[in-house]
């Protein structure tokens, strides 16, 4: 493999590390930190500050990219992770909490830059192999993370967010001092205008290919918010599992991406195409999730994960279809568009989900599992729109 692309799979499996390693406890945190011991509404809010910041800056962040190159944004992404860890390793006060989840999502375009440097340095025709090597780097983030996680966090509860720091610093100093530039084709001149936050969804819009694309990508995020709003509450409510469960859950379920990941995805676009690994990924995601819900025994969640990593699929897919449609020099601005969708996702997820769960406690809190299998039921008849293999751009 080449240097950038190294470079750049190291940047994602560092980011999803640090984003591992805080899971477990953050919840634990809350409850510490607000003194109640139901907290599902409150960390719904936390996440969905830090999506809403997302929504509105990373699509500006993605068009600056464009024209100022995919580095310097990554390094200002990566920053403003680092901080928020330290603030949240620091913090007495509730308050900085939030404050610090609100810089994070005024920075965060890491995920986005990631992609977007992966389309700048990849062939059309090998784009879902590569994603697919994204999501494995992301996906082998959460094989350790969430269990060191989760031992740190039993041991002291700061103790996770003073390791995320340390290596979201290693991450600045990859993509600084070893990561090159990847966009190298000819920048247009910097204009404020594109600093308008909606002008980059409004241009997206006009690629008729692209909607159902990014309305699937937006049901398919949605569902994914489940597991970040509620599974720590679920596990820990119906099974009584503790933060070392649940971070050897998450190990488990990082491990499983990282092989369905780097070795599932190429085979089956290769047979099925792009759409049909995608309606796979829906099934195989929307079974495991019905089953969820009326789990009553703690291992039948533990053997739900390989089904729920293998409907993982669905997303290089999603990526590499929405990459064919738009010009090699205008990936960031794309990306910056896919990220912010993911961001939307991530405001209403954990706002409805976290409520919901907060309502159904305690004798039905397989409820949202239910509303991810009927929102999937809402994705299958757009994504059956959408070509086997999208190659053209219109």
């Amino acid at each position: 493999m080449s240097r950038p692309l190294v470079a750049i799979l190291a940047c994602a499996a560092l980011e999803a590390s640090g984003i591992a390693l805080i899971f477990p406890t953050l919840p634990h945190l809350l409850r510490a930190m607000a003194f109640t011991d139901n907290v599902s509404a409150l960390y719904g809010v936390l996440l969905a500050l830090h999506a809403f910041t997302q929504f509105v800056v990373t699509p500006v962040l993605g068009v600056l990219s464009d024209r100022l190159g995919r580095r310097p944004v990554l390094l200002l992404a990566l920053a403003g992770s680092t901080i928020d860890y330290l603030v949240m390793a620091f913090t007495p006060y509730l308050s900085l909490l939030f404050i610090g989840r609100t810089i994070a999502g005024l920075t965060a375009a890491g995920v986005a830059m990631i992609t977007a440097t992966i389309a700048d340095i990849t062939p059309e025709a090998e784009r879902a192999r590569r994603f697919g090597l994204f999501h494995a780097c992301f996906g082998a983030g959460f094989v350790i993370g969430p269990v060191i996680g989760g031992v740190l966090g039993d041991i002291s509860l700061r103790a996770p967010f003073l390791a995320a720091a340390a290596l979201s610093s290693v991450n600045v100093l990859i993509a600084a001092f070893v990561l090159p530039e990847t966009h190298r084709t000819a920048r247009k001149p910097f204009a404020w205008r594109t600093l308008n936050p909606f002008a980059p969804l409004r241009w997206a819009l006009t690629f008729r290919t692209l909607i159902p694309l990014l309305l699937v990508f937006l049901l398919v995020s949605l569902v994914g918010q489940t597991y970040s709003t509620v599974w720590v509450l679920f596990v820990t409510d119906r099974f009584h599992w503790t933060a070392t469960d649940i971070g050897v859950s998450l190990g488990i379920f990082g491990a499983l991406v990282v092989l369905v990941q780097a070795f599932a995805i190429a085979p089956l676009t290769g047979r099925l195409g792009e759409r049909g690994t995608l309606l796979l990924g829906i099934s195989c995601e929307a079974i495991a999730l019905l089953a969820l819900a009326f789990a009553q025994a703690g291992w039948i969640a533990f053997a739900l994960i390989p089904l729920i990593a293998f409907g993982g699929v669905s997303a290089p897919a999603l990526r590499a279809l929405q990459s064919k449609v738009i010009d090699g020099e205008l990936q960031g601005q794309l990306q910056g568009v896919v990220a912010s969708f993911v961001s939307l996702a991530a405001i209403l997820g954990p706002l409805v989900f976290g409520a919901i769960y907060a309502l159904s406690r305690p004798d039905r809190t397989g409820l949202v599992w239910i509303i991810g299998v009927a929102i999937f039921a809402i994705a299958v008849p757009l994504a059956l729109t959408v070509p086997k293999r999208a190659i053209m751009r219109t």
